[in-house]
């Protein structure tokens, strides 16, 4: 069994890994969930798939911002200042998204804007707390590391999404979004007791790289050298563009498998459910050394997955009077499916990107990391919200998994070498 379970040694040795693990995982819970509300509330206002859609692209461009130049601070300041300060502005956001509910304001373009003003933020936070970890733990440690962190956030995504449903169902947007605020406070305390993490110097000598447009382009220019590093950034954003079904999943609910709220926050959590149990079974990930083809395939049957997706909401049509459909089961295995083969993606590409990145880059590394990871959904939100409006969601959702399939081959045919990356020999 320890072979096949998740290893926890970077818990053991790490005091600080464990306590940051931790508050992840209690915030992640309150986080999922104000994202799966957030979809449901625009819904509820406007019956859109395409305004749900429109979420991604108004948090895509602070994010791009935020996150090249949060990166770039990263490397520049003391990490565990850059990610509680960012940190506290995303509390303070969350309280400000559960007021205007408590309030019923009813108004989307102050969730918009809110969500705009969180995506920023977001940016500047998720820089800082990756590049956290690899001065946490052994380098020998991080694959397993990454799997751990997949855990909470699996936990959470699989949590969240389904007390999204249950709660904005029965007790109210308001409710649900002050969850979000009591849970966000652990990641608070998690940073606050976190060793101090102040930059490190280039190898080979030199000053720290100063905050600023230089320091981002820098950060450019080594990714553009190392073809390793880019496929990772590349490979994501085909599952992510072409085959993210989360802004499906609110008509999904509401018109073809039955239940509303309930079933999309089922849906969802199929995914985290399924990026739990690949985390928690990650055992073997370890002595995995092919990282490259491993995130290869694996992306592969996440776009499998979602044409499968598809294929169960077709096959069960529309829903009448409100009656869960019978295919909601070949739904949400599909989708704990497409959740397993998403983590075996991210703890590969995180470990890669982790290994092959010097320190004093790793910050604007991850910032490019930050607006991929992130913003690429956004995009796909847009592009499954719109390709849903025009040939429903069914089709939306085999057209977009055939898509990523192709793409992702296609790319690495072109860079043959990312096929043949060994952990053993870690090249960027």
């Amino acid at each position: 069994m320890p072979r096949i379970l998740a290893d926890i040694t970077p818990l053991r040795e790490s005091p600080a890994f464990r306590r940051l693990w931790i508050g992840n995982g209690l915030s992640s819970i309150g986080t999922q969930l104000t994202v799966v509300a957030v979809s449901l509330e625009i819904y509820d206002l406007t019956g859109s798939t395409l305004s749900v859609g429109m979420l991604g692209l108004v948090a895509l461009i602070p994010l791009v911002f935020a996150g090249l130049y949060g990166g770039s601070i990263a490397d520049a300041h003391d990490r565990r200042k850059v990610a509680l300060y960012s940190s506290t502005v995303l509390w303070l956001v969350t309280i400000c998204i559960a007021l205007q509910a408590w309030l019923g304001l009813g108004n989307i373009w102050i969730l918009y804007g809110l969500i705009a003003v969180q995506s920023a933020a977001a940016g500047v936070n998720g820089s800082a707390r990756s590049a956290i970890v690899p001065r946490l733990v052994r380098p020998a440690l991080l694959p397993s590391a990454n799997a751990l962190s997949m855990i909470v956030m699996g936990l959470g995504t699989t949590i969240g999404p389904l007390m999204a449903g249950i709660l904005v169902a029965n007790v109210g947007y308001g409710w649900t979004y002050t969850v979000d605020v009591l849970t966000f406070t652990a990641s608070l305390w998690a940073l606050f007791k976190l060793p101090p993490l102040p930059p490190l110097a280039r190898e080979g000598g030199g000053e720290v790289q100063r905050a600023g447009l230089k320091s981002v382009l820098e950060g450019f220019a080594f990714l553009g050298s190392r073809k390793n590093l880019r496929m990772t950034f590349l490979v994501d954003m085909c599952a992510m563009v072409f085959a993210l079904p989360r802004a499906l999943l609110p008509a999904i609910g509401a018109v073809w498998l039955g239940g509303g709220e309930q079933t999309a926050g089922i849906l969802l959590a199929s995914i985290a459910a399924g990026s739990f149990l690949a985390a928690l079974f990650s055992g073997p990930l370890g002595g995995v050394r092919r990282q490259g083809l491993a995130v290869v395939w694996s992306i592969t049957l996440w776009g499998a997955a979602i044409v499968g997706l598809g294929g169960t909401v077709l096959a069960g049509g529309h829903t009448h009077d409100g009656v869960t459909s019978p295919w909601l089961v070949g739904a949400v295995a599909a989708l704990v499916v497409a959740g397993v083969a998403d983590t075996i993606s991210s703890v590969f590409r995180s470990t890669i990107l982790q290994s092959a990145t010097p320190d004093h880059l790793r910050g604007r590394l991850q910032g490019i990391f930050v607006v991929v990871v992130t913003g690429g959904p956004r995009l796909g939100d847009v592009f499954s919200g719109s390709m849903g409006q025009w040939r429903g969601e069914g089709w939306a959702a085999v057209i977009g998994g055939l898509l990523c399939i192709a793409a992702v081959w296609g790319l690495a045919l072109w860079q043959r070498g990312f096929l043949r990356y060994d952990a053993r020999h870690p090249e960027p």
